[in-house]
């Protein structure tokens, strides 16, 4: 494998290697975000250790838990550091003079996992080494609940339990030992749970990411019921490890289905015993009776069919303890930190397990194999071997292989694995044999694939994309690795299987969204996406438009349905992308194609002028006032709501694009009236500026005053030719000395009076989005900053933490004092994030001026070269088809 660093140089002579765009070994101590894998039809997560991998989904096959660690001598070492690249993931370990080498990928457009293990005895004394693998495969087979937040598979049931799994990959390569237990304080209720839906304690309470999440789920799966008995309850108590006793008095507590009683906050720690009294009013009753939290993962007491049971972290045990009508019973839960004991009168009648004791998936050994069967799916999975399987043995719902071996100084030993699954056994069995018999071939055949993939590209009229990406020729390293990495970005998360027959391109992932694309990521690269993948977007654009674009963030691909809330973004984005679509294609019978009960003239033009509608006496009456809900705008900056400048500026973009389409289609009158209303927009707009690079925010209440880049680059973008000169400098220099930092830059500027209450590393003052520092560029390029635009996109490579750019780049603090950036962990934020092309996007766009266009005629004749001096030459731009 090619392992070239970041220093190599690309984009001299043409379309680069693939192996030398990204990917250069980074230490544990490095990196926060760990690697992830792909392979055009799935995704997955490396962990901590050498082979394990979570978050592996394939819809419609998704993997609980993780897949297995790796043991050397009776020790599970952690990776000290990571080499990743499109075709698969190294991990590496040297200690006690032996060296571990592990590579980790998903077999390109098939449901096959592979690893290669290699021992290298590096000391000058002759050694036995004994390697055990564990084989784990809780695979499921489902054709619904693919939202952003994906169902899973537990031993009990399919749901999203984000931060459960996240504390299970916390326990590989040596990590945490204990899992079950959240680390955040958790109301006490009584009655009707809320889980699995929204994992938060409070509807309207904040967000903090750390452990609550909003609800987006797909529509196409009922939720388990959730419901509570019809009942009392007493003599509720909490005693803590070191004896203190919270108490809630002996007055009884009336339960009813409906009903739910909310208690203090606490957190759920080991030693922690739980007891009270209940009757029932019923008999053979289902439902919960205590609940800590709303989350998936809370600890949870019910009844099914009047018989006791406790649930906790994936885990549910029933109990044949009958609960008799109108007695009252006294029950106790002892928490302890990998179990959880459930009593009745004084006596243990259940206890949890670990996941790894499973009863839902059986494991057996089957001629040299270990075969997994899921009890609730047909999924089905069989690990194989190259060479020796070793010794092989089954534990619980897992397998094990060891081998041991005697080295010689400087000999190695090379381990061979393939996973295949699927839902037919026997083809299943087949497979995964067939890869291991083969093992080095199928190793390569990924590999080669990829590499063709990428030629295909950037080559017209190739097999696998209805466009292409022209070819990018420069002397400036860092811009032609921002451009390929762009283009990588967009590859790396193209899916054939969710639709056949129509690409589709993930917004992020692999802990979310499998199946998802964001409106407004989409648009951050609409001209990269129009040129490579015309009749993808195409199909794309008219089942987003038949829905209810204006209600939700994005779609669920699998489906077909709405996901999330309504984003403020979303007039703009899908105006951008069907104005890029149709001047870079000259497609303008789409206009005229119907979906969702009109034409896509129709539509474009609803989120052209989205701002009549917005518009409110109490902020003016002129500019669109998007509300006050916070998570429409930038979900974590409180104060970014009502009439904001930076989608104001998109409105007018699209209104006095507009304007130019009418003149086209021969409507002058209502071309003249759209350029009359974008300049009365642009007035107000103007009134908004405050100083100094900031922008005014109005709402009925008040003004604030803020710093943020997708005001500077929206503003910016629409109204460059006609800012004061003062301004200009102001917004230009306000970026510059206030946002750009460490290779990066913040989205916030960490001076705001918000900041503090903005700490999140893609909108707030930590960090910024994968798609900022390419709009940040082009609005610098459109200021008449070009020197700055090319300084900016020159440096982003250095923040993407050995692979691509993740949806949150944070910024941190070396020994030294200096400033970096690398990709997020905390919260939710995804390993990888399609707007991150906007980097790419920006080359075209800030330094090549393809800025295609209603406002400028319409549809492009691109050439099929273009030179800028001092930048470089793209080649192979035109005709796109």
């Amino acid at each position: 494998m090619q392992t070239t660093d970041r220093t190599v140089d690309i984009g001299s002579t043409g379309v680069p290697d693939l192996g030398d765009v990204a990917g250069h070994w980074v230490g544990a101590d490095e990196i926060a975000h760990l690697p992830s894998l792909r392979n055009q039809q799935g995704q997955a997560h490396v962990n901590h250790d050498l082979t394990s991998l979570s978050w592996v989904a394939a819809p419609p096959f998704t993997f609980g838990y993780h897949t297995g660690e790796l043991s050397v001598d009776g020790v599970i070492p952690a990776a000290q550091q990571f080499l990743w690249k499109p075709w698969g993931v190294l991990r590496e370990y040297r200690g006690d003079g032996l060296h571990l080498t592990t590579d980790t990928r998903m077999a390109l457009s098939q449901d096959l996992l592979l690893w290669r293990i290699v021992a290298t005895n590096e000391s000058s004394e002759a050694r036995t080494v004994e390697l055990a693998q564990d084989l784990f495969a809780m695979v499921a087979h489902s054709d619904v609940g693919y939202g952003w937040l994906y169902d899973g598979p537990w031993n009990h049931g399919r749901h999203h339990d984000f931060m459960a799994l996240e504390r299970i990959r916390a326990t590989t390569g040596g990590g945490e030992r204990h899992y079950l237990l959240s680390p955040a304080p958790r109301r006490l209720r009584l009655g009707r749970p809320r889980i699995p839906g929204i994992q938060r304690d409070e509807d309207h309470g904040p967000m903090l990411l750390d452990d609550a999440l909003p609800a987006h789920v797909s529509g196409d799966t009922e939720p388990e019921p959730r419901v509570g008995v019809a009942g009392a309850l007493r003599g509720l108590q909490v005693e803590g490890a070191d004896g203190e006793v919270a108490r809630w008095g002996d007055e009884e507590i009336v339960l009813t289905p409906d009903g739910e009683t909310s208690l203090d906050r606490f957190v759920l720690s080991a030693g922690m015993k739980i007891g009270f009294e209940v009757q029932l009013e019923a008999a053979e009753q289902s439902g919960t009776v205590l609940t800590h939290g709303n989350h998936p993962d809370s600890l949870q007491i019910g009844v099914e069919g009047g018989r006791l049971w406790v649930g906790i972290t994936g885990e549910r045990e029933f109990t044949d303890a009958e609960l008799t009508v109108g007695d009252w019973h006294h029950v106790r839960v002892d928490v302890e930190p990998d179990h959880v004991v459930l009593s009745l009168a004084g006596s243990e009648v259940a206890r949890t397990r670990h996941w790894t004791a499973s009863r839902r998936w059986a494991a057996r050994i089957e001629d040299g194999t270990v075969a997994f069967a899921d009890s609730q799916s047909p999924a089905r999975a069989v690990y194989a071997f190259f060479g020796s399987s070793g010794e092989l043995r089954t534990e619980g719902a897992g397998g094990r292989a060891a081998w041991t071996c005697r080295l010689e100084p400087g000999q190695s030993m090379s381990i061979g694995i393939t996973c295949a699954y699927g839902t037919d056994a026997d083809a299943v069995s087949a497979q995964a044999r067939i890869a291991a018999e083969g093992f080095e071939a199928t190793m390569s055949a990924s590999e080669d694939g990829w590499r063709r993939l990428w030629a295909s590209m950037f080559t017209p009229n190739n097999a696998y994309f209805t466009g292409h990406l022209p070819t990018f020729i420069t002397k400036d390293t860092g811009l032609a690795r921002t451009y390929y990495m762009g283009a990588l970005q967009a590859l790396y998360q193209r899916s054939t299987r969710i639709r056949p027959g129509e690409p589709v391109f993930l917004t992020g992932g692999p802990r979310l969204g499998p199946t998802t694309t964001y409106f407004w990521d989409h648009s951050e690269w609409s001209r990269l996406y129009a040129l490579l993948e015309p009749d993808g977007l195409r199909s794309w654009l008219l089942r987003v438009l038949a829905g209810p674009y204006q209600d939700s963030f994005g779609i669920e691909n699998l489906g077909g349905g709405p996901l999330g809330n309504a984003y403020s973004a979303n007039d703009y984005a899908l105006f951008r992308l069907i104005e890029h679509y149709v001047c870079i294609t000259g497609d303008l019978a789409f206009l005229d194609e119907t979906t969702g009960g009109t034409t896509v003239l129709v539509h474009l033009e609803r989120l052209g002028l989205g701002w009549r509608a917005k518009r409110s006496a109490a902020t003016g009456g002129v500019l669109a006032d998007f509300g006050d809900d916070p998570w429409q705008l930038l979900e974590c900056v409180p104060t970014y709501t009502g009439v904001v400048a930076s989608f104001n500026g998109a409105y007018v973009s699209s209104t006095r694009s507009l304007a130019g389409l009418y003149r086209r289609l021969g409507r002058h009158e209502e071309a003249r009236a759209a350029e009359a209303e974008a300049g009365q927009l642009a007035v107000g707009l103007l009134d908004l500026y405050a100083g100094s690079g900031r922008w005014q925010v109005r709402r009925p209440d008040g003004t604030d005053t803020i710093g943020h880049c997708l005001d500077f680059g929206l503003v910016a973008a629409a109204l460059h030719g006609e800012l004061p000169d003062r301004i200009r400098r102001e917004m230009a220099d306000f970026v510059t000395d206030r946002l750009l930092v460490g290779g990066w830059m913040r989205a916030l500027s960490p001076d705001d009076p918000i900041a503090a209450a903005s700490d999140r590393p893609d909108h707030g003052a930590a960090g910024a989005f994968a798609a900022w520092p390419g709009v940040t560029a082009y609005g610098l390029a459109r200021l008449g900053c070009r020197d700055r635009a090319i300084a900016l996109l020159r440096d982003l490579p250095s923040a993407a933490s050995g692979g691509l750019w993740g949806q949150a780049m944070e910024i941190v603090t070396t020994a030294d004092g200096q400033h970096r950036a690398r990709v997020a962990e905390r919260g939710v934020a995804t390993r990888e994030c399609i707007a991150g092309a906007a980097g790419a996007e920006a080359v075209l766009s800030a330094l090549f001026d393809i800025n295609p266009s209603f406002a400028t005629g319409g549809p492009v004749s691109l050439p099929a070269a273009l030179c800028v001096d001092g930048v470089g030459t793209l080649t192979h731009l035109g005709p796109v088809r």
